[in-house]
């Protein structure tokens, strides 16, 4: 079976009216996980959106099995919370059955993509050369422009950055909606992004619509082609997943096999990009119960072809790498949580990059009132974080504000407070646009 864009509308509702979505949520045949299926009539896109709902939890995919052959799709996912446990939180399982189930509408448009306004904030999309200190620039400029950054995510990889950023006016706390202003925003961080790098071009896009921001995030590097590779990149060969593609001509299938190290999100990462590369998912294996990750997946191109040349097989290699690679925690974690105000992530940012760190992904949200924000930074330089610059930024930001995760530093650090706790009470000054370099030419 084929899909097209000139599939009859009508026809996929009436599909639908008939064979409406069904759940099955079974907490008691596997010891270890709850066992989550999904039936329903098949459109593309479907599978995306299941484990789109299922990530968006925080769950953990343990096992999964993927059936889409004809007009009808079947699934089955084994599931766990984030410390391995089964789910038992009647709120969550009752939002799976209303975002999975016959309550729900599955939309080949995927409804959670770029459909919906939001009068809250304004979405600034990102993209650009990735270099030491561009993160504390983007932040400085918007200080400097009244917006207050409500929630952001930050990836980069292969020397591409890309941001999807919610903003709000300073004085307001809404969306910011005058056409003048958004075309600064835009120019300014257009000049920021770009820097020195000619050859590569640098895109700002401000919307107000509602977007799925991880998804966005693959769209934004796929399309800015971070999955290209020089050829020295050679070196890093055996710490790539292992991508295989292969021709199933009996079937006309082909037969993407992947191997990686597991992490979270992972399955979500790889359909993501199959889907927005236009191919549709026919069956699947996956199997994330050890430290190694094995997904199979016998997929055809949205045209009902298999993969055809060589130079396709290996764009989708390269292309499948990269979606596993941007979501890769490179560098120290750290964690802080304050109280939140306009300029904060700038001011945090700033201390950053004065310590020659720099930021490979980042993750802000604020809520009642607090600021959450996870960054992991790593030396500017190549070399391995030193602990003493991590404690001189504890101590600029505050030992209680400021946590480190995951590493020798936080044991060694202790819990004892720092004079500086209050930090963002008033111990920065606010520095003009000048002096943070941002207004001038690059060259």
């Amino acid at each position: 079976m084929s899909f097209s864009n000139d599939t009859d509308d009508e026809y996929e509702k009436l599909i639908r009216r008939m064979n409406p979505p069904r759940v099955v949520i079974d907490n008691d045949s596997c010891k270890n996980a709850t066992v989550i299926r999904v039936d329903s009539a098949n459109e593309h896109g479907i599978l995306l959106e299941v484990v789109q709902v299922l990530t968006d939890l925080n769950l953990i995919i343990t096992k999964a099995y993927i059936s889409s052959d004809g007009c009808w799709f079947m699934d089955v996912f084994n599931v766990t919370d984030q410390d391995g446990n089964k789910i038992t939180d009647e709120g969550v399982l009752d939002y799976i059955q209303k975002s999975l189930g016959p309550e729900s509408c599955f939309i080949s448009s995927m409804r959670s993509v770029g459909v919906t306004p939001s009068l809250d904030h304004t979405a600034i999309e990102l993209t650009g050369c990735d270099r030491p200190g561009l993160l504390s620039e983007v932040c400085a400029v918007l200080t400097h422009l009244k917006c207050n950054v409500v929630s952001a995510e930050v990836w980069t990889h292969n020397t591409r950055a890309a941001s999807v950023m919610h903003v709000t006016d300073e004085e307001t706390g809404s969306a910011i909606s005058d056409p003048e202003r958004l075309s600064r925003i835009k120019e300014l961080l257009r000049n920021v992004l770009k820097g020195s790098n000619k050859s590569r071009e640098a895109k700002t896009v401000v919307s107000h619509q509602v977007t799925h921001t991880e998804r966005r995030l693959h769209q934004m590097m796929f399309a800015d082609r971070d999955y290209e590779r020089s050829d020295d990149d050679s070196l890093d060969e055996k710490q790539r997943p292992n991508v295989s593609v292969v021709n199933w001509y009996d079937k006309d299938y082909s037969v993407v096999t992947i191997r990686s190290k597991d992490r979270p999100k992972l399955l979500f990462d790889t359909v993501c990009t199959l889907t927005d590369m236009k191919y549709v998912v026919f069956h699947a294996n996956v199997d994330a119960e050890g430290p190694e990750a094995y997904q199979e997946y016998y997929i055809r191109h949205i045209d009902g072809s298999p993969v055809k040349s060589e130079a396709e097989r290996q764009r989708v290699i390269q292309c499948l790498e990269a979606a596993i690679e941007r979501r890769v925690s490179e560098g120290l974690k750290l964690e802080l949580c304050t109280t939140d105000r306009v300029g904060l992530l700038s001011d945090v940012t700033r201390i950053f990059r004065e310590n020659s760190l720099t930021v490979t992904r980042a993750e802000v949200t604020t809520k009642g009132g607090k600021a959450m924000n996870t960054f992991y930074v790593s030396d500017a330089s190549g070399y391995p974080v030193d602990s003493k610059t991590i404690d001189s930024i504890r101590q600029a930001i505050g030992q209680t504000i400021l946590k480190v995760k995951g590493s020798p530093e936080e044991l060694k650090s202790g819990s004892q407070d720092s004079s500086t706790r209050f930090l963002f009470g008033g111990l920065f000054k606010s520095r003009s646009f000048v002096n943070f370099g941002l207004v001038r030419s690059y060259s």
